[in-house]
């Protein structure tokens, strides 16, 4: 099991402007500290001694320098920010630990002293754009929040061209030609729209690159012009195929390709050049999916992530002249990807007649038949389970059970109408569309009936625990990961950077006023006396999204009953290393609970 759960012991690497250079985060006694190694040379620099903080962010910021935030444990959003050169010397601190999140917006130098920084300190509830200068800490805004901005982005020069408002419903993108001019809202849209900005096009400074699936169903990637706010010219469509990303080189000054996803995400290519020079890296690295984690200012070296559904991948530095793949170290060198198990996808159709994708990963050497089964469904609402690998799910898988992972309706990746039908359907259609994913695999005798199980997180136990209200004849036992108990609660813990789309949320998940009735029926806290299987709870008691006192309260009143009840709690920090110790004990008590309720032969 620790094999599993193991955290990377290098990670989040990151290259010079020039390329000459390479950075990362390494594991030292339950600390990430930040080293640097010189590609010539290979002279390899320790930059960071952490004690009692932790590293959250990082970047270059010009050749010979990087920035860095320490943040204390449980003190997510509040951090030191401090600068320091690649030889590990003349370290200074920039800004104070206040009551304010702060975070990156651009993250090369300006006229080599400038960065530009979002931060709330002004105002807890929303982001003002400042000028940082790393020389003497002084913070300058550039552009303040009005209320109702959401979003910020520059061009490639460093300049903020584009900012995004939003009422909680309605969404607008405003457009400026200069710092000097005012934003001038171009195009409105609902938030279940799509209008996601790619770059800005380096040859037609009012031509913008977008992920837009306005006036269609699946996304697209278009050129929108942005005095006009209309689309000019669609680079990528398919009826079927959303377009999920897209990368844009400012070095040549074009779009490369589009990233579309059906049960794995691919490449389409938009032009020859990136055909070429892309394909000679598929060749390197064959049947296996990677991503571009940095690059270069001139694009050529890169840092690239591997994987597949069976390997947790590793890290690579991809000279483009050369042609050649170095390998920096692997993800976790712990798994042998000859006993992890393949994910296959899976379609089904529900009571209503809506087609509902997944995926069933299968134990090893298994004939697929009369199998005990863990339902995972997803966390949410908005996103949904991709192909890759993923721990939880190849551990249960190695446990002897089949691991189903349903995509139901309100997932993202599958167009808008889709995900706007589970809207106020917590605990109603989605909870029938997991449903209908167990009776499918029943009926193809894929899962042994008396054996079910259903597990998920955050909003996944919400639907694991309503599983066992609604569904009990289906499951044997229900398990919760940091699950939503209480959708009243819920809302109440939006932070307040989040306020301003809470019409979003009373529209997706309902509203307390209008909506009490349904929010009150979907939501578990409530119904401790339909509960009649073995439940498995873990929370998080320092989760400012999760009241404990919910957790609490189902427990004692299942214990009242004599129902068998798992309670675990856990502290974890925003730190994945931090939580490897709090992870283990969790899965340890997670497959005892599966093991001693499926009673696997």
């Amino acid at each position: 099991m620790d094999n599993f759960f193991k955290s990377q012991d290098k990670a989040t690497y990151r290259l010079s402007p020039n390329g000459e250079s390479i950075s990362y985060l390494k594991l030292q006694d339950k600390k990430q500290n930040l080293f640097v190694e010189d590609l010539n040379t290979g002279k390899l620099t320790q930059l960071t001694k952490l004690i009692e903080k932790n590293i959250s962010f990082y970047s270059w910021v010009s050749n010979d320098e990087l920035i860095y935030y320490k943040e204390k444990v449980g003190e997510r959003y509040q951090a030191d920010l401090f600068i320091i050169n690649k030889e590990g010397k003349n370290e200074r601190q920039l800004s104070v630990n206040e009551k304010a999140r702060i975070r990156i917006l651009e993250d090369k130098l300006i006229d080599n002293k400038y960065l530009l920084v979002l931060s709330n300190k002004r105002d807890s509830t929303v982001s003002d754009v400042y000028r940082l200068n790393v020389r003497d800490g002084k913070m300058q805004m550039v552009s303040r929040n009005p209320g109702n901005i959401t979003g910020w982005m520059t061009d490639s020069k460093g300049k903020v061209r584009l900012a995004s408002s939003s009422d909680g419903v309605k969404e607008t993108l405003l457009i400026r030609q200069s710092e000097d001019q005012p934003f001038k809202p171009i195009v409105t849209i609902n938030f279940k729209t799509t209008l996601r900005p790619i770059a800005f096009s380096e040859s037609e400074p009012n031509i913008m690159y977008v992920i837009s699936d306005v006036d269609r169903d699946k996304s697209a990637l278009v050129e929108l012009d942005c005095l006009t706010g209309k689309e000019r010219r669609v680079l990528f469509a398919n009826d079927t195929l959303n377009a999920v990303d897209a990368q844009y080189s400012k070095n040549r000054g074009e779009m490369d390709y589009v990233v579309y996803e059906s049960w794995k995400k691919q490449k389409h290519y938009l032009n020859a050049n990136a055909r070429s020079f892309y394909q000679k890296l598929d060749k390197l690295v064959p049947n296996t999916e990677y991503r571009i984690i940095d690059r270069d200012k001139n694009e050529k070296i890169f840092v690239v992530r591997t994987f597949t559904d069976r390997n947790p991948g590793s890290y690579y530095l991809y000279t483009a002249e050369s042609g050649k793949l170095k390998k920096l170290t692997d993800i976790n060198s712990a798994i042998d990807e000859t006993q992890m198990c393949e994910m296959k996808p899976i379609k089904y159709t529900s009571r209503d007649g809506l087609e509902i994708n997944g995926y069933l990963t299968l134990p090893l050497n298994s004939d697929g038949k009369n199998l005990p089964v863990v339902v995972i469904p997803h966390n949410g609402p908005g996103q949904r389970n991709t192909w890759g690998f993923n721990a939880e799910t190849q551990f249960l898988a190695n446990r002897g059970y089949a691991v189903f992972q349903v995509n139901y309706r309100g997932s993202s990746g599958y167009g808008k109408n889709f995900y706007a039908a589970g809207f106020k359907q917590w605990g109603g259609k989605v909870q029938d569309d997991i449903d209908d994913g167990v009776m499918w695999l029943i009926t193809q005798k894929i899962a042994d009936p008396q054996k079910i199980a259903i597990y998920g997180t955050s909003f996944g136990g919400f639907i694991a625990l309503n599983s066992a209200i609604k569904s009990p004849e289906l499951y044997k036992c229900a398990a919760s990961n940091s699950g939503v108990l209480n959708l009243f609660n819920y809302l109440i813990s939006i932070p307040p950077y989040f306020r301003s789309n809470l019409q979003m949320y009373y529209d997706i998940v309902g509203n307390p006023e209008t909506d009490a009735d349904y929010m009150r029926q979907a939501s578990p806290v409530f119904h401790a006396d339909k509960i009649n299987v073995p439940i498995f709870i873990t929370q998080n008691i320092k989760d400012p999204r999760i009241n404990p006192s919910d957790a609490i309260r189902l427990v004692k009143e299942l214990k009242k009953r004599n129902i068998p009840v798992t309670y675990h709690e856990k502290e974890d920090s925003p730190f994945s290393i931090n939580r490897e110790e709090s992870r283990q004990k969790v899965y340890a008590a997670l497959e005892q609970f599966l093991e001693s309720n499926l009673k696997k032969k």
